[in-house]
């Protein structure tokens, strides 16, 4: 066996085996034991980690090398976590904020690519790779296989060019938005304005098809979704997003669109974000934030906004998210989407907390374990830690190899910045 792969399947061993505190040692070891085989075989292809920004707001800001992955890192991902938590592949999200203009959002983003190919390059565990077989075969090599995504359409500045730009520099994914409405789509976090994709919008997301670019509907409104829906040949991924019926977040997959999943061939990868797997911790943040309004609302001012807040705090303690919340929404999307169509997104290093017991990118096992109580059969296991997602890239592949023959570039530009 790869010494690499041998290596990390004793950690899995030990970790999966201390997630099982409720049941008896000889069951909870039988569990484990079999969560640890399946990650072994199919290790994690996760949608989403924020690792290049976390390395932006390090006390070193762009200084990869400041930011040592070989040894244990201030955030939620190093070399020797990920190896403990039998990941295999990860999209690197490359994330500015809509909000961040100072000199066109193209600079800022360019420096993420930077940071983001820098750190891949300079370690050998890890591997920049392309297509699906690629990443296959860095796996099977125990090298971790990285393709990036870009989190937010604001990157291309309206300009479609400079989307095959992102491409060529390994872009395998865009979210079209993050939390701002764009020129061309509505996000979920801000005012609709376009009532979904515009006629612009809808020619990024033809664009996409014709790269081999993934469609990335996290953030964007549901009216965004079904437009892109309509619109797109290939299957389109939810990078990081859980489920609305549980969750009642607007970040959320409503379950009309997730009944669209099959048709479309797309994929929701289940995201580990506290307030969008627990609805009860969502509903506590909901009553806060009131708490504070009201207070202003009655002629405070900040002060009395924050003694308000704290004084519900006290009263009401913030509720905690857990692997059985996150379970829940991965079961409910595999049982209206269907189990072809769920995947795993954490958003590591873009949280700042995390659910009980998956604190960080060394807890995969944790969450596998469960569901091996729960009665999960090691295919469906392996479909949800990479194999859809493999699945949804090689089709990207073949719509892409297809339209490329069909259909010239698009030179598209909007001249509204958003």
């Amino acid at each position: 066996m790869n010494p690499r792969r041998a290596g990390r399947k004793a950690v899995l061993m030990l970790v999966g085996i201390a997630a099982c505190g409720g049941q008896s040692l000889g069951q909870a070891g039988s569990d484990a034991a079999r969560a640890h085989d399946v990650l072994v075989r199919h290790p994690v292809f996760d949608g989403h980690n924020d690792l290049a920004w976390a390395i932006r707001r390090a006390e070193e800001p762009l200084d990869v090398d400041a930011y040592d992955l070989g040894a244990p890192t201030p955030g939620h991902t190093d070399l020797d976590r990920l190896r403990s938590g039998g990941v295999g592949a990860q999209f690197w999200s490359i994330y500015i904020p809509g909000e961040a203009s100072d000199s066109g959002f193209a600079r800022l983003q360019l420096e993420q690519v930077d940071i983001a190919r820098r750190f891949i390059q300079k370690y050998p565990e890890l591997v920049l790779t392309g297509t699906a077989a690629e990443v296959e075969a860095a796996m099977k090599d125990g090298r971790i296989a990285s393709m990036l995504g870009l989190e937010g359409g604001h990157a291309i500045e309206n300009s479609i060019s400079a989307l095959r730009v992102y491409y060529d520099l390994g872009v395998r994914y865009m979210t079209l938005t993050h939390n701002v409405t764009l020129a061309w789509a509505d996000a979920a976090s801000d005012e609709a304005r376009h009532n979904g994709l515009t006629e612009f919008g809808e020619d990024v997301v033809r664009e996409m098809n014709r790269t081999g670019m993934l469609v990335d509907l996290s953030h964007v409104s549901p009216a965004t979704m079904s437009d892109a829906l309509d619109v797109s040949e290939a299957p389109v991924i939810f990078s990081h997003s859980s489920a609305r019926a549980l969750t009642e977040h607007v970040r959320n997959v409503p379950d009309s669109i997730l009944t669209r999943m099959p048709g479309n061939g797309g994929l929701v990868m289940v995201t580990f974000v506290p307030s969008f797997v627990s609805e009860q911790l969502r509903q506590w943040w909901v009553q806060r934030r009131s708490v504070g309004e009201a207070a202003i609302a009655a002629g405070g001012g900040p002060p009395e906004a924050r003694a308000a807040v704290q004084e519900f705090v006290t009263e009401n303690p913030r509720p905690s998210a857990t692997i059985g919340d996150v379970a829940d929404h991965i079961e409910h999307v595999r049982d209206m989407a269907g189990i072809d169509h769920v995947g795993l997104g954490a958003d590591f290093d873009g949280i700042g907390s995390t659910p009980v017991g998956l604190e960080d990118v060394s807890t995969y096992p944790a969450l596998i374990t469960e569901l091996v109580r729960r009665g999960w059969p090691d295919g469906d296991i392996g479909k949800l830690t990479s194999g859809n997602i493999l699945r949804v890239l090689r089709e990207a592949e073949t719509v892409a190899a297809r339209l490329q023959r069909e259909t010239p570039p698009s030179t598209r530009r909007l001249d509204e910045r958003q």
